[in-house]
């Protein structure tokens, strides 16, 4: 499959809040919810996890709803030992 440099026109930054404090979503956790794509939702297609906190994503994903999906995503699997996460998402604005 051939990539267009637009479809990964942006950085977000992944946090996730664990009692109370925030950190950056381990990468792992963002490669197994790219890769099972448990949503449906074609516009999640466009993200590419590419380090700890960090995903490049289309101009389609809107960062609210990739966040909402993957904190359920990462409570389901009980990432939060017994308590729920949050996750929170940001757009990196280039230097």
């Amino acid at each position: 499959m051939l990539y267009s440099p637009r479809m990964f026109a942006r950085k977000l930054h992944v946090e996730i809040i664990d009692d109370g404090a925030a950190r950056p979503c381990p990468l792992d956790w963002l490669d197994s919810f790219a890769m099972r794509n448990f949503t449906g939702s074609a516009e999640f297609d466009d993200t590419l996890p590419i380090a700890d906190g960090e995903i490049e994503a289309g101009l389609s994903v809107q960062p609210a709803r990739l966040a909402q999906a993957l904190q359920d995503f990462l409570n389901k699997r009980g990432k939060g030992n017994g308590h729920e996460l949050q996750v929170t998402i940001r757009e990196i604005k280039p230097a």
